[in-house]
Formats: structure tokens, C-alpha cells, sequence
């Protein structure tokens, strides 16, 4: 119950507050929310399975959101960083439809 308010109390003050992104860290949001929500559905997954550990979650959490990061960060130093971009999100977003499949046949039992 603590994540789901402390969930909608970090929307109400985002849109109550309206933070602006620094121009040089928009590039890397996007891929940062695309790892997050690949750690979050892992956590879905792993809970629905019964192996979720807390730890595991949150080392997952940040190494994923580092990992993306830094990657688009080498690319845009390659000069690359359009075609690394688009391979993070390509390889997260298959593993966030993975996950979401195991989600939907452990619930629909489909």
C-alpha cells in the first residue's frame, strides 16, 4: 500500500510543481523511464511467481537505469547515440513485453 501512495503523491506534486529537465539529461529520460519500467515488470513477474527479494528489485532498478544510461551516454560520444538509443529501448522493450506476457498468463491463466 506504501508504493501506491507514495506513487500518487509524487504525481500530484509533479503536477502541482511541473519540474523542468535539464536539456542536456532529455536525452537519457526517456531511456531511463524504458529501464525502470522493465525492472518494474520484473518485480510484477518475480512476485507473481513467488521469488520476488526486495533487494534483487532495487539492484535491478538502478543497475538498469545506470546501464541504459550510460550506453546512450557512449553513443552520444561515438556519435552513435540515435542507433544506441534505439537498441536499448528495442532490447528493454522485448523484455517488458516478456514479462507482461508472464503477467497476463499467471493472471488470466492463459
Amino acid at each position: 500500500m506504501i508504493p501506491a501512495i507514495a506513487l500518487v503523491l509524487g504525481v500530484a506534486l509533479g503536477l502541482v510543481f511541473q519540474p523542468g529537465v535539464p536539456l542536456w539529461l532529455q536525452p537519457y529520460l526517456p531511456i531511463a523511464v524504458v529501464a525502470a519500467l522493465d525492472a518494474l515488470f520484473g518485480a510484477v513477474r518475480a512476485q507473481l511467481d513467488g521469488i520476488f527479494d526486495d533487494k534483487v528489485f532495487v539492484i535491478s532498478f538502478v543497475a538498469n537505469v545506470l546501464v541504459a544510461a550510460l550506453v546512450v551516454f557512449l553513443g552520444d560520444q561515438l556519435g552513435v547515440g540515435s542507433q544506441l538509443s534505439t537498441g536499448v529501448v528495442v532490447v528493454l522493450g522485448i523484455r517488458i513485453f516478456s514479462n507482461a506476457a508472464a503477467i497476463r498468463r499467471h493472471a488470466f491463466h492463459a
